[in-house]
């Protein structure tokens, strides 16, 4: 089963709970838009460089299409409708004014000069200019991509379309970027845990975490945990892992992986393989990697209670059988990483205004966000007596099918 394959079997449990039949359930199914361009470029060497871009559209019906656009090898057409279906329910579920869309480029940044990743970025942009905009499709950071590409891609689509901030959400703050955005998806996972703890009558303090990917989100999550109390025992990035069964110390691991751009050398605790992380005793596992980590050959072997889904589609549908049937609860994707397109939409919002957020207001509406999010996922999950996933794809179903049958299919 491929992914999307297996966002869609989540979408057919889900309609049927909802009764919305096997037409409508096509509907939403289905992207309204694929786009396929070719990018090449002129590399520092002379020689000619050419990738595939992509960008799917999954369902405008609450509005303009919203989600990442990411450099990556294995980047293709099904893993842009996959995540861009996602963004659809994600958006829905957090109650954010977006559809769901996504893409990226196929080509491996790390073989790219500083340079090369400008110029294939420029020329990206070129290519899906007329599909991308303010009020059309909002792009943003996603793996392989940051604030700066974020900037190139404002500054290439304002040569022709003229000053549009709001084209892209993820910029540098000083480039009409916001507060808090670097950290939010790291910050959402952190108050999507504590919030489900606290409605089981437990709390952060006190548990220990295992962070499968040290990058942006994992390393902010960390410090979250870290700084409530939470001891992180566990982490891994590319290159391997690192276990320490009283707590490693997360503030200066980061300021190592800072400084050596990989958690390779920390002193604070022992080396493992990358892939035993997963395997490793805690009371929270948060998969902060890629997707497809935990599938029907690790899941019987997991140790944790509770995973939290930082990366989209860390769980294949065979392993979430098996999790299920062993007692592990799991916040979905949809719903734990939330936090990164949430205050995407406040810099959108920022950037249409012309007025600024300050860091304050921004955590405070995040946290009201996600806790409404999340209370209203549990509340479902009690009342039809569902897993967590199932019931987070009920509510965003429910939302965009309410306002497509609103707005009217003709």
């Amino acid at each position: 089963m491929n992914p999307f394959e297996a966002t869609n079997l989540y979408i057919g449990r889900a309609s049927k709970i909802l009764d919305l039949g096997d037409r409508f359930e096509r509907y939403l199914i289905e992207p309204e838009r694929e786009v396929s361009v070719q990018v090449s470029i002129t590399r520092d060497n002379g020689h000619v460089y050419t990738c595939r871009g992509f960008r799917v559209q999954h369902n405008n019906a609450r509005g303009p299409y919203k989600g990442g656009l990411r450099f990556h090898p294995t980047v293709d057409i099904d893993e842009a409708r996959t995540l861009a279906s996602l963004m659809t329910w994600k958006t829905a579920l957090v109650d954010v004014p977006f559809g769901g869309g996504k893409g990226g480029l196929d080509c491996d940044p790390k073989e790219l000069s500083e340079g090369e990743r400008e110029r294939v970025t420029r020329k990206l942009v070129e290519r899906i200019h007329d599909v991308i905009g303010p009020h059309a499709d909002i792009p943003a950071p996603d793996v392989n991509t940051d604030a700066q590409v974020m900037a190139w891609i404002m500054d290439e689509y304002a040569k022709l379309h003229g000053f549009s901030p709001a084209v892209v959400t993820g910029k540098p703050v000083h480039l009409h970027g916001s507060e808090g955005r670097e950290a939010a998806t790291g910050r959402g996972v952190f108050f999507a845990t504590e919030e489900y703890l606290r409605s089981t009558d437990q709390e952060i303090s006190g548990k220990s975490f295992v962070i499968q990917g040290f990058g942006n989100v994992g390393s902010h999550a960390a410090r979250f945990f870290h700084d409530a109390g939470g001891r992180v025992v566990a982490v891994s990035d590319v290159a391997g892992g690192l276990v320490n069964g009283d707590g490693l110390d997360v503030p200066r691991l980061i300021e190592h992986v800072a400084e050596h751009r990989g958690i390779a050398g920390f002193d604070g605790g022992d080396s493992i393989d990358r892939d035993d992380v997963l395997l490793q005793p805690c009371d929270v596992l948060i998969p902060a990697a890629l997707g497809n980590a935990i599938t029907d050959e690790n899941a019987a072997d997991i140790r944790a209670r509770l995973i939290v889904e930082a990366a989209n589609a860390p769980t294949t549908p065979a392993a979430d059988e098996i999790l299920a049937a062993r007692g592990v609860t799991v916040i979905p994707d949809i719903l734990a990483n939330a936090g990164g397109v949430t205050v995407s939409y406040f810099e959108w919002v920022q950037n249409v205004q012309q007025f600024r957020w300050d860091i304050d207001r921004i955590d405070a509406e995040l946290r009201k966000r996600m806790r409404s999010a999340c209370s209203k996922v549990f509340e479902v999950a009690r009342r039809r007596e569902v897993d967590l996933r199932t019931a987070a794809f009920v509510v965003g179903l429910g939302r965009v099918a309410k306002a497509a049958v609103t707005r009217g299919i003709q």
